[in-house]
C-alpha cells in the first residue's frame, strides 16, 4: 500500500530532532500495517510540525479550547476506503517536548507516539469512551512495539489511567 506523506516543518525548533521525516514515515507505515486499515492506493496525509502558538490558534478555532495541545487530527470526511486525502495531523513542539520531559521519554519516542495517535484518529479511532480508549491504546502499544519504542503508556498504574484519559481528552482530539 502506497501512501503519500507530505511533511511540513512550520517551526524551527523541530530541526533539533534528527531524522524527523524518516521517523514520521516509519510511524505511519507501522500504524497502517498494525491497524490493517484499507486505504485508497496513493492516498495523501499531511503532517505539520508547528509550535504552540499555531496549534493554540487551531485548537481555539476548531475545538473551542483556548490553549495549546500536543496533536490535532483533521480527517477528511467520507468512508475511509474512498478518501484520496486521508487528512491532516498537526503536532506542536513545545507541548510535546514538555510532555516528553515530564514523562521521562525521549522527544523522538514521544513524537512518534503523537504521529501514531494522530494517524489512528484519521482512520477512525477515538478515545471518547473507556472501551474506545482501551482499544486505541492497545493498538498504540502494538505499533510502538513494532517500531522498537517503549510502551507509550508505561508506568500508568490503575489509578493513573483515569488521569491519563483526562489528559488525552484535553490534549489530543479529532476534528
Amino acid at each position: 500500500m502506497s501512501v503519500e506523506i507530505d511533511i511540513n516543518l512550520a517551526a524551527e525548533a523541530w530541526d533539533s530532532l534528527n531524522g524527523l521525516e524518516a521517523l514520521t514515515r516509519d510511524a505511519i507505515k507501522a500504524s497502517l500495517a498494525e491497524s490493517g486499515a484499507r486505504l485508497v492506493e496513493g492516498c495523501e496525509i499531511s503532517v505539520t510540525f508547528c509550535d504552540d502558538a499555531e496549534i493554540h490558534d487551531l485548537n481555539a478555532e476548531w475545538r473551542g479550547k483556548d490553549q495549546p495541545t500536543n496533536v490535532l487530527s483533521f480527517p477528511t470526511p467520507g468512508p475511509l476506503a474512498a478518501r484520496p486525502l486521508l487528512g491532516d495531523i498537526v503536532i506542536a513542539y513545545e507541548t510535546v517536548a514538555g510532555e516528553a520531559a515530564e514523562q521521562e521519554k525521549t522527544l523522538r519516542d514521544h513524537t512518534a507516539h503523537m504521529v501514531i495517535h494522530g494517524f489512528l484518529h484519521l482512520i477512525g479511532y477515538d478515545h471518547e469512551t473507556a472501551a474506545e480508549a482501551e482499544e486505541m491504546e492497545s493498538l498504540e502499544r502494538r505499533i510502538a512495539s513494532r517500531l522498537g519504542l517503549r510502551d507509550p503508556y508505561a508506568g500508568e498504574a490503575a489509578g493513573e489511567e483515569d488521569e491519563a484519559s483526562e489528559l488525552n481528552e484535553g490534549h489530543v482530539d479529532t476534528i
